[in-house]
């Protein structure tokens, strides 16, 4: 064979624990290729010119010296690696210099400059650089007694800091973690930390409480429950809406044990959850800075939901990407409660968007940034809102680094908001002595669509197949399936649902047509990507957005029809178009909103727009043109 497997071990560390990564080379490679392949194993982009390629023998742990590769007097970059002899198992080695260039960040934000570089030589000291840093960073009338170098290493799996000596050699430092790990050395950040006085806060949001109790009520039942000490422990912040609050703890031993109690404690057969939230110095932040809020549901879209979790997490500041399975979004809107400009990133599906569209209306009047502007990573199976806004029919493994990119360069708009109030006039079930008393009105928030009829049986005929085989659901294409087989099942099936409600618009009574399914449209865009409205010009209606305070009625005919409808054959039937609804259901039917179904009791339906409309993020077309190319 004209090529060689060699082993390749980047430092002391590696040899030690027989970690070593395999490069294939040809014979005749010269010494600088067979270097660069193997930084290039390593990950390593650094100048091959810089290292160089150490035999291993036994005493390599115990020598500094760097031994010739060939053995021979000639200049290394015309010779080859490979003699007679060719040892098995190289390391790469950091060729020895008078002096280098580090990199020393700022652990505060400075926007602009996110490191200082600065030439060190056998003669630094820890205390030079800092010394010679301070000016650099626009501090240099302030004392160096106010700040220390910290040594980070970013590991795959765990952050360490150390705090260097202030008389420590940075040359020598620089050597030693060399010799342990090229690679380490590539993971490692030097940090100038200002000195402060540790004071110990905490604060734990604690969710799944009752709600609607006062601050007295919730901590009596925090003492009950979780025996807090009242004297290091506070009540914060109350959510009663939510049945949440946040404590605020001065002692770490306290905080960890609330922490983990918390977890196996119910209420009202309710599970408590709790997070802990980080400080944030909104005051600190620059006023041209808008950070942004990300949400993740792990559980939409198979498993890619949990792997963008871990890549936001590590691009982005961990404590800004929440897991919406631990307390919802909440916790991540009282982080950033006080911050005075930001965005939000919603990577799931539309039941996952008007989750924390939801939650952002409930809790906006707390918000200094009132109104942030939302933008969607779909990870659901229809995902229509997030095809209307341009983020695409679902995420299929864009590297995430260019999705924060097209979020920064995205147009913000306007988007209506839809309350639903379900008020059904015959009893409960349950009912004593004859006496009965209808069901208390019920009221949902719309974004997307309502449908009535055949398309929400459909809907929760799905529903009850996921909720009987939830681990079987775990792609578009399984999930668009099983739709398709109960719409089968239904083909056969006639209504008459036009004989069982009646719809009145804009306090006008309509006449509908014989129909099985009756849809309020917000977004073109229903059923994963069909037009149900329809392009066609029409002097009736006018020419539908979702800004313009107006919901499209569509009639369906049947389980036929929307198959043509989403194969793009057909249209719906147009009915009306308004901004105030009122439908009385004369019978039990199945109602769906956004994709969440059930059986409405018969009663009033009234649709009405939603306080302020919400500002959406929508993909810049020019994005999506680099994108494609």
């Amino acid at each position: 064979s004209g090529k060689q497997t060699l082993k390749i071990f980047d430092g002391n560390d590696a040899v030690k624990r027989n970690q070593f990564r395999l490069i294939s080379v040809p014979r005749i490679a010269k010494n600088e290729e067979v270097v660069e392949a193997a930084l290039r194993t390593y990950y390593i982009n650094d100048d091959q010119q810089e290292y160089e390629l150490q035999t291993f023998t036994q005493q390599v742990l115990l020598s500094d010296d760097v031994i010739n590769r060939n053995d021979a007097a000639e200049d290394s970059n015309l010779g080859s690696v490979f003699r007679e002899s060719v040892p098995e198992a190289w390391i790469i080695r950091a060729k020895p210099k008078d002096e280098e260039v580090i990199r020393i960040y700022p652990a505060w934000l400075k926007v602009g400059m996110a490191y200082v570089s600065l030439r060190v030589n056998k003669d630094s000291t820890v205390q030079t650089v800092i010394k010679e840093v301070l000016p650099l960073l626009g501090r240099q009338m302030e004392c160096l007694q106010n700040f220390k170098l910290v040594e980070v290493l970013m590991g795959s799996k765990q952050v360490q800091r150390m705090v260097l000596d202030n008389q420590e050699l940075i040359f020598n430092r620089l050597k030693d973690i060399r010799k342990t790990s090229i690679r380490q050395m590539n993971q490692t950040r030097f940090y100038i930390v200002e000195n402060s006085k540790s004071i110990v806060q905490v604060n734990l949001f604690v969710g799944g409480l009752p709600p609607q109790l006062s601050p007295e009520e919730y901590t009596n039942i925090l003492k009950e429950e979780l025996a807090i000490k009242t004297n290091v422990v506070s009540v914060s912040h109350v959510y009663q809406a939510q049945g949440a609050v946040v404590l605020q703890i001065s002692c770490f031993s306290e905080a960890e044990r609330i922490y983990m109690l918390v977890k196996d404690t119910v209420v009202n057969d309710k599970p408590l959850n709790a997070v802990v939230i980080p400080a944030v110095m909104a005051s600190k932040i620059p006023q041209n800075c808008c950070p942004l809020l990300v949400f993740v549901n792990p559980k939409s879209g198979g498993l890619k939901g949990r792997d963008l979790l871990y890549s936001f997490r590590k691009l982005l500041n961990p404590h800004q990407v929440f897991e919406l399975t631990n307390g919802g979004p909440l916790p991540g809107f009282h982080m950033f409660s006080k911050v005075p400009s930001f965005r939000v990133l919603v990577c799931g599906g539309d039941g996952t968007v008007g989750w924390v569209l939801g939650a952002l209306e409930e809790i906006r009047h707390k918000l200094v940034c009132s109104e942030p502007s939302v933008a969607i990573l779909p990870l659901g199976t229809g995902n229509d809102l997030g095809r209307v806004l341009r983020w695409g029919a679902g995420y299929s493994g864009e590297d995430p680094y260019s999705i924060l990119v097209s979020v920064d360069e995205a147009d913000d708009v306007l988007m209506d908001r839809w309350t639903i109030l379900l008020d059904a006039e015959e009893p409960g079930e349950g009912a004593e002595n004859g006496i009965t008393e209808p069901e208390p009105p019920k009221i949902v928030q719309m974004n997307n669509y309502c449908g009535l009829g055949i398309d929400a049986e459909l809907s929760l005929d799905f529903h009850h197949a996921r909720e009987e085989e939830p681990g079987k659901f775990n792609s578009r294409f399984h999930n668009k399936g099983v739709y398709v087989k109960v719409g089968l099942q239904k083909i056969s099936h006639t209504r008459n649902l036009h004989k069982d409600i009646k719809l009145q618009v804009d306090q006008h009574e309509v006449e509908l047509p014989s129909i099985e399914g009756l849809i309020f449209i917000n977004i073109p865009s229903w059923g994963s990507g069909a037009d149900l409205w329809g392009s066609e010009s029409d002097n009736r209606f006018e020419k539908p957005r979702i800004d313009d305070g107006l919901l499209e009625v569509v009639g369906v005919t049947g389980v036929v029809h929307m198959g043509q409808v989403q194969g793009g054959f057909r249209s719906g039937i147009r009915i009306a178009q308004g901004s105030y609804f009122r439908v009385t259901l004369l019978k039990p039917i199945p109602v769906q909103v956004d994709g969440e179904p059930w059986i409405q009791a018969p009663g009033q339906i009234i649709i009405s727009a939603a306080g302020p409309k919400v500002h959406m993020l929508k993909k810049s077309k020019q994005k999506q043109k680099k994108t494609g190319s």
